[in-house]
């Protein structure tokens, strides 16, 4: 019975998933051990720098390997979550203005209202991504049935213009650097006390993950999910509020990483389907590896500078982009 059982489709993707998670545990040991501060495990082991190497490891390295996990796992989540409810392999939180919206929320705060805790700062962006989301929803009845290619189009106007407005205000109020933080996902900045709020992304993830019998049901469409019992309206709003307050998270801690939530779903759709069940751990796991060697590669090509993870990654995930989007249009319905 044990012989059967690990030969089923069932063990392997088990046995796939724990292989998985050892890469992933391996590139976040490494993690550790890469950049500019001299952490090796030999000082931690030496009695003569185990202070410094102890402080260094758990007030920069392991806050910002964790976020950098965080980080990558959930805003893969989150862009599958949309491509459901908008029946579409091309959105995702940068290309549907979501990240924008949050971003100009941030700045709102920051202009009438500077003095608030991070976590009314985070919610208040998380109110404007899911407005923002709405309003780009709305924009797609507009859209002519069967045109996939314009819906990622159309998000990335829509993103543009909230953008420029955000750009217009920061400059105009000298807030430009404070934009420019947002706009690229640097975790150079991540030490302990400044990053935790993004375990909140944990628990939504987890809720995702609660409802993704759900969210595959309301990707078949309005009709076909009620006429399965599903109640389509309240399963929107509530993937529309695990994104945004997804988004917003990520935004106010380390910035926006773009078509993450894009690559990494299609990617792992390609090999495994459609049922979220299944594919959530999965997409999890690749997104949290692909940041982790993102930031790892820009750690190391510009030595003893670092390229932020979100240049690295906005530069690879733009060219899948475009495969996917020229070279298998047959995927976007």
């Amino acid at each position: 019975m044990a012989i059967r059982r690990f030969g089923s489709p069932n063990g392997w993707a088990a046995g796939g998933l724990a292989a998985g998670l050892l890469a992933l545990l391996a590139l976040a040991v490494l993690s550790l051990f890469v950049g500019v501060a001299d952490l090796t495990p030999g000082r931690l082991l030496d009695p003569a720098t185990r202070e410094a190497a102890l402080v260094a490891l758990l007030e920069s390295r392991l806050p910002r390997t964790a976020a950098l996990m965080l980080a990558g796992s959930c805003l893969a989540i989150a862009g599958v979550i949309m491509q459901m409810l908008t029946r579409n392999r091309f959105v995702e939180p940068t290309t549907a203005g979501t990240t924008e919206a949050a971003g100009l929320g941030m700045l709102v705060m920051l202009l009438f209202f500077p003095g608030s805790p991070v976590v009314v700062k985070s919610l208040v962006a998380a109110g404007f991504a899911c407005a923002g989301t709405a309003l780009f929803l709305r924009l797609l009845r507009a859209i002519p049935p069967g045109s996939p290619l314009l819906v990622p189009l159309t998000g990335m106007m829509f993103g543009g213009i909230v953008g420029s407005l955000t750009a217009y205000i920061a400059h105009h109020y000298g807030l430009i650097q404070s934009l420019g933080a947002w706009r690229n996902g640097d975790f150079s900045v991540v030490i302990a006390g400044r990053y935790e709020l993004l375990w909140l992304t944990l628990a939504l993830s987890v809720l995702a993950y609660l409802a993704a019998d759900r969210f595959t049901i309301a990707g078949l469409g309005r009709d076909m999910s009620r006429n399965l019992g599903l109640n389509h309206g309240r399963t929107l709003v509530v993937g529309l509020v695990i994104v945004s307050l997804i988004s917003a998270l990520v935004v106010t801690t380390v910035g926006s990483i773009p078509f993450l939530g894009l690559v990494v779903p299609n990617l792992v759709s390609l090999a495994m389907g459609d049922n979220l069940r299944r594919s959530l751990p999965w997409m999890a796991l690749c997104g949290a590896g692909l940041v982790l060697t993102c930031d790892i590669a820009g750690r190391l090509i510009v030595a003893p500078y670092e390229i932020p993870a979100g240049t690295v990654f906005g530069v690879l995930g733009s060219l899948v982009f475009l495969y996917l989007l020229l070279g298998r249009p047959s995927r976007a319905a």
